[in-house]
């Protein structure tokens, strides 16, 4: 009733409750809580021997689907405020069949579902930004790095002279489910020309034109939505913006 309640309330004020009364930030808590993980970059790796597997061609990653739907639980903390998540989450609300349900100082994410529990962590200065929000949850849903795709070499190449030392296995090639999607320049997956570098030179240079600047993504791309409603054979879904509704409720739940 209360949530009946809520959404009848005029837009204007929903808005103006949101900014007023949200200070929640997304962190992704499935069921169990992780043990402090060893970080490979931005991912988080369970087990070192298994640092160069793509989870989605090796064991199933996949969140299941309930219907037509795939239902990611979110957990809420109160350490910054949750309208930097609002556009992130919503684009896979309006453009996929994900839906994101009420459920530390890196910012990382497993690479998809994780024995049934996992986090995303946005702590990090610089994780609450569209960005980076959405890479990471990309991380959560089975997406590795474009440079390390199994076909990376077709499409650009890696100045492995160029980058830091220690840092080299960003590079490392994987086993990766490409979903018969080319290697998109533009994914919120794909890093800068210069990551990792050690002299300011390029790491990773489009080989059909070197020139090209690539690595700052606004948002998903069209392939990055693409390839997530391949992967979850997203086929028929409803486009909807009810993760407001959502975040709202559980808000003001916790604020009053």
């Amino acid at each position: 009733e209360q949530n009946n309640s809520l959404s009848q309330r005029p837009i204007r004020c929903f808005f103006f409750l949101f900014l007023k009364k949200l200070t929640w930030i997304f962190s992704v808590l499935f069921c169990f809580a992780a043990e402090t993980p060893i970080l490979h970059d931005d991912i988080a790796i369970p087990d070192p021997s298994v640092k160069n597997a793509d989870p989605c061609t090796a064991k199933g990653c996949m969140w299941p689907k309930t219907g037509s739907l795939v239902y990611v639980p979110v957990e809420f903390s109160n350490d910054y405020k949750l309208e930097f998540l609002i556009m992130a989450l919503m684009e896979f609300h309006q453009h996929t069949c994900i839906r994101f349900k009420q459920r530390t100082n890196e910012c990382y994410s497993y690479i998809g579902r994780q024995n049934g529990g996992q986090k995303i962590s946005l702590a990090r200065h610089g994780c609450l930004i569209t960005t980076s929000i959405q890479h990471e949850v990309f991380h959560a849903l089975g997406f590795n790095h474009k440079q390390v795709r199994s076909d990376r070499d077709k499409y650009v190449k890696i100045f492995f002279q160029n980058i830091q030392e220690g840092k080299e296995h960003n590079f490392d090639k994987v086993e990766t489910n490409n979903l018969g999607t080319p290697y998109d320049f533009s994914s919120i997956m794909e890093y800068d020309n210069k990551a990792f570098s050690k002299n300011g030179k390029d790491t990773i240079v489009s080989r059909k034109n070197p020139n090209l600047k690539f690595g700052h993504a606004a948002k998903m791309s069209r392939n990055d939505i693409a390839r997530i409603n391949k992967l979850y054979k997203c086929s028929k879904y409803k486009q909807q913006s009810d993760i407001l509704n959502v975040l709202l409720t559980f808000s003001l739940s916790h604020t009053d």
